[in-house]
């Protein structure tokens, strides 16, 4: 398996997987919680057949990944990006996050730069920041982060079942388009997780974004479900407009947390439009 060493825990090695597929323009796909890179497979499909180059890759926590006890944070989540960008010295690069992939590349453009970078897709956005304060009064009441870090504590295979559920929106969409066997593989990959990655990263969903996305200087597509249970939709996605210079926000009407599943026709039509460059037809996803 491909992997690269990006630190080390008590003398032993942090090391992320990764898959790298196809040729032409590369496409980077960043996974959100508490999945691993095969997420992507509805989308990386598509693009494999329109001639991208796709590389995915785990979180350290996740997948195929170490499972460390250190470096939940965004900083390093977006030096562990830098890190496998530099090892493929990876150039002209679509980055596209997913959840919280997508702090991965609001952090990494903010701190790193656009030189290797063309354009930006996020989909089930986690900016601009999520904590409900004085200055952020749009955002989300602390106390349903600490109910959902003591939620983890309690049963984490509890907890990934009401959160799975409602990352789908099963009582809606499935069995249409959440199957019960595609809902089983997510717990599979949830619960394989690391314990202690699963609780940490929660505290990372409360980041301030604010001061990274006006540095962001690329074309950028957002997607987000209007009926997002995880990440509400008035409180990030709708918020973009007025922080990211060149940004187009795509509405999916209906569509859960987890649209690139649930909703793969309208992502992946919204998506290689984007990277064709036909941004201005763009507008809402039914």
């Amino acid at each position: 398996m491909p992997r690269i060493t990006v630190g080390t825990e008590n003398g032993a090695p942090i090391e992320i997987h990764y898959e790298d597929h196809g040729s032409g323009q590369p496409v980077v796909l960043i996974h959100g919680y508490p999945l691993n890179g095969n997420s992507w497979e509805r989308q990386e499909r598509e693009l494999l057949a329109a001639g991208y180059r796709c590389v995915s890759y785990d979180r350290r926590g996740f997948g195929r990944s170490s499972q460390p006890t250190v470096g939940y944070d965004y900083d390093t989540f977006a030096a562990d990006l830098s890190a496998l960008l530099e090892h493929l010295d990876l150039r002209d690069v679509v980055l596209c996050g997913f959840s919280m992939g997508t702090g991965e590349v609001t952090r990494y453009l903010g701190r790193y730069g656009s030189a290797r970078v063309s354009k930006a897709a996020l989909f089930g956005v986690i900016p601009p920041f999520l904590l409900k304060t004085e200055d952020n009064p749009e955002g989300v009441d602390g106390q349903v982060f600490e109910d959902i870090k003591a939620a983890i504590v309690t049963d984490r295979y509890a907890f990934f079942k009401g959160f799975l559920d409602n990352f789908n929106n099963v009582d809606v969409l499935a069995p249409d388009r959440i199957s019960d066997q595609a809902w089983q593989a997510s717990f599979n990959v949830a619960v394989g997780s690391s314990p202690y990655a699963s609780f940490a990263v929660v505290d990372t969903w409360l980041t301030d974004f604010r001061a990274d996305l006006p540095k962001i200087d690329v074309p950028t597509l957002v997607m987000h479900g209007t009926a997002d249970r995880i990440l509400p939709f008035e409180a990030t996605a709708a918020r973009l407009s007025d922080l990211i210079a060149d940004v187009t926000v795509v509405p999916v009407e209906g569509g859960p947390h987890n649209i690139g599943w649930t909703h793969p026709d309208e992502v992946n039509g919204a998506l290689l439009g984007f990277l064709a460059g036909a941004t201005a037809a763009l507008t809402s996803a039914a």
